[in-house]
């Protein structure tokens, strides 16, 4: 027998089993709460509530911890490439070189969207957001491949996991060309993975973009921090809409709509925002600190805060200083990166937050480091969209050979109107 948590209630006991993983996190597994006492638990934002055990992302928010499949974040970021770890997610263990070529191999062949794909685009708004336009043409891929709509045949998952992550890139290139009226970018079977995004992103008839290595390593590491973060508000999304049996295509859509949020993908969005009108305004940091603080301002500071993370976000550790060596590398001088260094000490000196435990996070330094390479604010989500592919498919993935899956179908306690008895029109007053 293993280990049980016992509850009593209106004179009743029972035992929850306690589930216990591999880092010493614990759950009480309360999936026999209703049958046995007629109640369910209360948990809005589902913040002490497990959906599922996977063995995918380790967070520990106390202590700052984040490791994908065992490893630290930050010996992933700094040692491997964003599709190394995309197959250390898929697959569970680091490739090989033979293994790795293979399958960037694999994904150059599958950048190129489907010419009618292609139409699709004329048919958006030019001023249409590229998550938008994303979510739209990442779920209208399902039609192009009929085959792939079962999400239990694993052959066709795993060609489905290498078409999206490998599609998605081009996807939000052209989404942008769209929006800027301007003629489409091709990927080169010669580039990489993310100096392909880059060269469709910026390129043009008459000129191709050649980007600098610094970029593209900056971007990479980017990608690499974002490449999953557990049971956050649009991984959930992608296995709730996968527990019904819907395809890999129409689950990632809705991953990306929910990411489009500003609560959730569109923070670093906000974060430059923020910098620009404290710049425009003259405040300084601590001017600008102490309206945060005043409780009759609805002014909020972007960037600090997590919901998981109560320590130093570890992703910001790594992009804080990936952001001074590149900037200064490519002499880049940053009027807002000085601005969010002295936000961050007048901030972190301050009693106020050093109570709440509001330390930076990965927004605060990913959204300074985007607009220095010339990334335009718009595309700050659809950037975090092509570094979340892997965790999202990898999740789904998991969940669909977890014998433990269920449909996703949450309780609630009703408040409303307690029976009533119904009136003819005539009768009403």
């Amino acid at each position: 027998m293993g280990e049980f948590a016992e509850l009593t209630f209106r004179g009743r006991t029972i035992r929850l089993p306690v589930v216990e993983g591999t880092e010493g996190d614990i759950g009480l597994d309360v999936s026999s709460l209703r049958s046995e006492l007629g109640a369910i638990t209360m948990d809005p934002g589902f913040a002490n509530t497990g959906s599922c055990r996977s063995a995918i992302t380790f967070i520990d928010g106390e202590q700052g911890i984040l490791r994908y499949r065992g490893y630290d974040i930050a010996d992933l970021a700094e040692h491997t490439t964003f599709l190394e770890t995309a197959m250390l997610l898929l697959k569970g263990e680091l490739p090989t070189k033979p293994e790795l070529d293979a399958f960037t191999e694999s994904v150059k062949e599958y950048m190129v969207l489907h010419e009618d794909v292609r139409h699709f685009f004329n048919a958006f708004p030019k001023d249409a957001h590229p998550m938008a336009v994303a979510g739209a043409v990442v779920g209208s891929l399902s039609t192009f491949y009929p085959e792939a709509m079962d999400p239990r045949n694993v052959e066709e998952s795993r060609e489905s996991c290498r078409r999206l992550l490998a599609k998605l890139p081009t996807i939000i290139a052209w989404s942008y060309k769209h929006s800027r009226g301007r003629p489409m970018a091709y990927p080169h079977h010669s580039m990489g993975y993310v100096e392909n995004f880059l060269h469709m992103l910026f390129s043009a008839p008459y000129r191709d973009y050649v980007p600098d290595p610094l970029v593209v390593r900056a971007l990479e590491m980017i990608f690499v921090l974002h490449a999953d973060h557990e049971q956050n508000c649009s991984t959930s999304t992608v296995r709730v809409v996968g527990s019904a049996q819907a395809n890999m295509f129409a689950a990632i859509s809705a991953g990306v709509w929910a990411l489009w949020g500003p609560l959730h993908g569109g923070a670093n969005q906000a974060l430059i925002e923020m910098l620009e009108h404290i710049r425009q305004s003259g405040l300084t940091p601590r001017q600008f600190i102490d309206q945060v603080k005043n409780k009759t301002s609805t002014i909020r500071l972007m960037g600090f805060g997590h919901r998981v993370y109560k320590n130093y976000d570890p992703r910001a550790k790594v992009l804080k200083k990936a952001a001074f060596e590149a900037l200064e590398r490519l002499g880049i001088q940053n009027e807002l990166l000085d601005l969010a260094v002295r936000l961050e000490e007048a901030a972190l000196t301050d009693d106020y937050f050093i109570e709440r435990k509001l330390y930076p996070n990965v927004d605060f330094y990913s959204g300074i480091i985007l607009k220095a390479i010339g990334i335009p604010l718009t595309m700050f989500t659809a950037i975090f969209a092509i570094g979340r592919m892997p965790g999202w498919l990898a999740q789904f993935h998991e969940m669909q050979r977890d014998p433990e899956t269920r449909i996703a179908r949450p309780r609630q306690v009703y408040t409303g109107q307690a029976r009533r008895d119904f009136l003819p029109i005539e009768q009403r007053g």
